[in-house]
């Protein structure tokens, strides 16, 4: 009898279209295959952030609260900096102790600081290199290591200099970056004898003219470079003329010996303006002139905005190769008022905070000088 009755509730429940109800393994999500699994992207994207001149002034260092905290002075553009693959900085000052601000000497919560915003890599080689001496430069870079970034451009002595070659290697997602950093000059000042390679430099002319270009130094370190088969080699470089848009007829030699030894970037400081940018999308070649300031007193006009550069590398997995393919910027402004301590900010979230009067809002004159400071930065990128 129970038979039967199974047999006729089977047939009515066929009959009617109805159908068993589902299992936990009917409903489980198809699991790929082993090969869809194990089948690798076939681009690598990656980013690369770039700021101009930390210039180590009294504001600077006033901005720590407490006398030895600087992130908020970095808090609002500490994003730009954490979310790229790697973020890159010039510092044009030393870690060398007390006394601090108008000496160029900076206190070691700063390098932690820059750090904690999302800093991996501080070119040393620039006007401050060896602003106090090579014990300066040793400690500079020994405070930049213990910080956990990776000091560019210069050595602590001789010995290490010798071993490094004259660049560094950064790799993320599995795309190698070379990194090289020269200096045309360190402020009219020489390296001593012995301490030659411990700086890396645009001149032999270094402390005088800056007029013949160290075409052979800056081909052996790139030679270095290219032997570690890098998929892109960023040049950053300390060139050009103080307060200046001009970008001179040696700059432009400096930039074809560069690219035709293979550098894929040139990122340039010293001039304190930001300057043109120019971008090849065929060959993936970028030029940066000039980022501007990225903090300092920002007294000047024209230095107190500036930008932050993202680069955008990709990398084709299945060749290879690899090549910069796009490039954006945030604009960025010291504010420096009166009765607060400087701090660096995003221009346009600035101006909305403003605008909706969000507290610790930035003053009415700051203000226009953004709404100023947006036009100049598309004009000078622009080269105009």
């Amino acid at each position: 009898v129970l038979v039967v009755c199974a047999a006729v509730i089977l047939a009515l429940t066929l009959g009617t279209g109805q159908t068993p109800p589902a299992t936990d393994a009917d409903t489980q999500p198809s699991q790929p295959s082993q090969t869809q699994q194990d089948k690798p992207a076939e681009t690598t994207v990656i980013h690369l952030a770039a700021v101009g001149d930390l210039n180590v002034t009294q504001s600077v260092v006033s901005a720590a609260t407490g006398d030895t905290d600087f992130t908020g002075a970095l808090l609002d553009v500490a994003p730009l900096l954490a979310h790229a693959d790697i973020a890159a900085v010039n510092l044009e000052g030393n870690f060398a102790g007390a006394p601090y601000g108008t000496d160029r000497s900076a206190p070691q919560q700063l390098a932690q600081a820059l750090k904690a915003a999302g800093v991996d890599a501080v070119q040393l080689a620039n006007s401050y290199s060896i602003y106090k001496g090579m014990a300066g430069l040793s400690a500079t870079v020994n405070a930049v290591r213990t910080a956990g970034m990776e000091p560019l451009g210069a050595y602590a002595d001789p010995q290490e200099a010798k071993a490094g070659k004259g660049y560094s290697l950064i790799t993320v997602q599995g795309v190698k970056v070379a990194f090289v950093a020269f200096t045309k000059g360190m402020d009219g000042m020489a390296l001593p004898a012995g301490s030659e390679n411990c700086v890396n430099l645009l001149y032999t002319d270094y402390a005088s003219d800056y007029q013949k270009i160290d075409t052979d130094g800056i081909t052996r370190v790139l030679d270095s470079a290219k032997r570690e088969k890098p998929d892109i080699i960023v040049a950053m470089l300390h060139w050009g003329s103080e307060y200046n848009n001009t970008v001179s007829e040696s700059q432009q030699d400096i930039c074809k010996l560069l690219q035709s030894q293979g550098v894929d970037a040139i990122i340039g400081t010293h001039a304190h303006y930001v300057q043109q940018m120019q971008f090849d999308a065929d060959s993936g070649q970028f030029v940066a002139y000039c980022l501007g300031d990225f903090w300092g007193d920002g007294s000047r006009s024209g230095t107190e905005y500036s930008v932050v550069l993202d680069l955008e590398i990709t990398k084709d997995n299945k060749k290879g190769d690899a090549k910069i393919t796009g490039f954006s910027y945030t604009p960025i402004f010291t504010v420096a008022e009166e009765g607060k301590p400087s701090r660096v900010v995003r221009i346009r979230e600035a101006m909305a905070a403003y605008e909706s009067e969000y507290i610790d809002r930035v003053s009415d004159s700051t203000y226009q000088a953004m709404a100023y400071a947006l036009g100049r930065i598309e004009a000078r990128i622009a080269g105009e």
